[in-house]
C-alpha cells in the first residue's frame, strides 16, 4: 500500500469539510482529512524507512494531508544537513498556513546558530509561506536562550501584504512582549511595526495568558 493510499484508508470527510474552511485556496477535493495525531503517528511509523525516503522526494503532493505529513516526517530528521537540504526542497511547494505551521523540526536546535542564516535567508526570499516558516523558527526557537534584540528587526521590518504573513509577524511580536518584553516594548511604542501589524500584536498580547494586566492596560493606550 503506498503512503497516499495508507492516508486514503485515515481520511474523514466531516475533518475535511473543516479544513476545506480553513484553508482558503486549497481545494476541497485535495483534502482528505486525517487527522493530526493520525498523521503524527504514521510519521514516527515511517521515519527512516526506504517508504519515507521514496516519498519526500515525490514533491510535489497532490493532497494537503500528504503535504502535512512531509513536513512532519521532516520534524523527524535527526541529520542537519539533511534537513536543510529536505526544507530547501520542500518549502516552495507549501501554499498554506496549516502545512506551514506543521513545520517545527528540532533538529535545528544543535546548529542554531547555523539556522539563523537560514532563517534570514527565508525571511528574504519573498516567498509568503517560506517568510511565515522562518518567523515561526524565530518565534519558537529563538525568544528564549537564543534571543538577540537584532532578531526582531528581522521579521519587523519585513513588509508584506499577504494575511499569512502579517499574522506570523503580530504572533512573533505578541510572543516576544511576553517573553522579551525590554527589546519589544519599544517597537508598539515607537510604532515601528506596519500599522496593521502594530493593531493586531496589541489584540494578541492583550489576549495572552502570559502577559500581566498592567502591561496589558498599557498596550491598550498604545493602540
Amino acid at each position: 500500500m503506498t503512503v497516499r493510499e495508507r492516508l486514503e484508508t485515515l481520511g474523514d470527510a466531516k475533518n475535511a469539510d473543516f479544513l476545506a474552511r480553513l484553508t482558503p485556496g486549497i481545494a476541497r477535493e485535495a483534502i482528505l482529512g486525517v487527522r493530526m495525531g493520525a498523521l503524527r503517528a504514521l510519521a514516527k511509523e515511517l521515519r527512516g524507512t526506504p517508504e519515507a525516503a521514496a516519498f519526500l522526494a515525490s514533491t510535489p503532493h497532490g493532497t494537503l494531508d500528504e503535504n502535512t505529513l512531509h513536513a512532519l516526517l521532516l520534524n523527524e530528521e535527526r541529520d542537519y544537513d539533511a534537513l536543510l537540504a529536505g526544507l530547501d526542497a520542500f518549502l516552495p511547494h507549501v501554499d498554506n498556513w496549516v502545512v506551514c505551521d506543521a513545520l517545527r523540526p528540532k533538529a535545528v536546535r544543535r546548529r542554531s546558530e547555523d539556522f539563523e542564516r537560514a532563517i534570514e535567508g527565508y525571511l528574504a526570499s519573498g516567498k509568503p509561506y517560506t517568510q511565515r516558516f522562518g518567523m515561526e523558527m524565530l518565534m519558537a526557537y529563538y525568544l528564549d536562550e537564543g534571543f538577540r534584540p537584532g532578531q526582531l528587526a528581522l521579521v519587523g521590518d519585513l513588509r508584506s501584504e499577504h494575511y499569512y504573513v502579517r499574522m506570523m509577524q503580530a504572533w512573533y511580536f505578541a510572543t516576544a512582549l511576553a517573553k522579551q518584553p525590554q527589546s519589544a516594548l519599544p517597537w508598539i511604542e515607537q510604532r515601528r511595526l506596519a500599522p496593521w501589524t502594530h493593531r493586531k500584536t496589541i489584540q494578541k498580547a492583550v489576549e495572552s495568558f502570559r502577559i500581566d494586566d498592567e502591561t496589558k492596560a498599557y498596550l491598550r493606550t498604545l493602540r
